[in-house]
């Protein structure tokens, strides 16, 4: 009976040893970090966010424990974007996410001293965020923008799907310089595709009616829209123009054509998410945004909305069809 006794209390010794000292472990190693999301508008924090803290969580970081993510949002008003990259550097945060241009110029001139990672903010050269994409210098790296690489190509699909395509209206949010830029590069392609542009860019919600009236006006055989937080938000305004139109569409990202849209061609989201909590990880054990070059996408997704094809009684070619990475039926 002793010997028992006695066996039990070394091993409930033992685990209570071990217990403790895997509390001092995790103590030792885990830090508490906290994260700034900030964002133009709610879109991209339902479309990358939630995927970048799944991915963080996959290399070990507890959410609301190791890792406390704080999320500021504009709420489609670039204005309050200063005040709350201030709000996140008070916190304090330890690095800021942003996504959109807005939110990429917000943390680079209103918190010199923090990290920053973006994503979704055009050509980080072009818009004058970063000197260069290998060495981009002071606190900011991300995932580049390859508007002019992918612009031919979301074109080519669309004449493929549509082959009466001939003008295309082009919508995007003109007081976003990073969107203008990835509008100006859809533009250069469709001239060297022969098709001609008809120029929508929308600054306000209500602008999206004039440009419904101008495409009334001077109907296009197809539509290209440029995603940010203000098309975002106002996709479905879109997506019922269309319909209404019959009018074919081509977006930039994958989820617009789960939502209604009829086709996407861009980078595969999973994939950036994977590639920017690498980024935020290199920074949290210490590595300097200046020596982290700015990281292209290099796999992208082709996606078709059957239904959607159907609704606007539009056959697509059998071949396209084939070459999408999936299809919606």
């Amino acid at each position: 009976m002793r010997r028992r006794t006695l066996i039990s209390r070394c091993i409930g010794t033992a685990l209570t040893l071990a217990l403790r000292g895997t509390g001092a472990l995790a103590q030792a190693r885990g830090k508490v970090y906290r994260l700034g999301f900030l964002t133009s508008g709610g879109a991209a924090l339902g479309l990358f966010g939630d995927a970048i803290k799944r991915e963080l969580a996959s290399r070990g970081y507890r959410i609301d424990n190791e890792l406390v993510i704080e999320t500021r949002s504009a709420e489609g008003d670039p204005r309050r974007l200063p005040g709350l990259v201030k709000e996140l550097a008070a916190l304090p945060v330890d690095l800021i996410l942003s996504f959109s241009y807005p939110a990429a110029l917000a943390a680079k001139e209103s918190a010199r001293d923090l990290p920053v990672v973006v994503v979704g903010s055009g050509d980080p050269v072009g818009t004058g965020l970063v000197a260069s994409l290998a060495r981009p210098g002071g606190h900011i790296t991300g995932i580049s923008d390859v508007a002019a690489e992918l612009a031919p190509k979301r074109l080519e699909l669309l004449k493929a799907a549509a082959p009466a395509l001939r003008k295309v209206a082009m919508l995007w949010n003109a007081d976003d310089v990073g969107m203008t830029l990835r509008y100006r590069a859809s533009a250069a392609a469709a001239a060297t595709l022969g098709v001609t542009v008809q120029s929508l860019g929308v600054r306000e919600p209500e602008d999206f009616e004039q440009a419904f009236a101008a495409m009334d006006r001077e109907p296009p055989d197809g539509i290209l829209m440029v995603s940010d937080a203000l098309t975002f938000l106002n996709r479905g305004r879109v997506f019922y123009y269309t319909i209404a139109h019959r009018l074919p569409a081509i977006y930039e990202i994958e989820a617009w054509v789960r939502a209604g849209g009829l086709m996407s061609y861009g980078p595969d989201g999973r994939e950036v998410a994977e590639r920017t909590a690498a980024l935020i990880e290199r920074i949290l054990k210490g590595a300097k945004p200046a020596d982290l070059p700015f990281e292209q996408p290099t796999r992208f997704r082709f996606v078709i909305n059957l239904k959607t094809a159907k609704a606007l009684g539009l056959a697509i070619p059998e071949s396209v069809v084939e070459r999408a990475d999936d299809v919606i039926e």
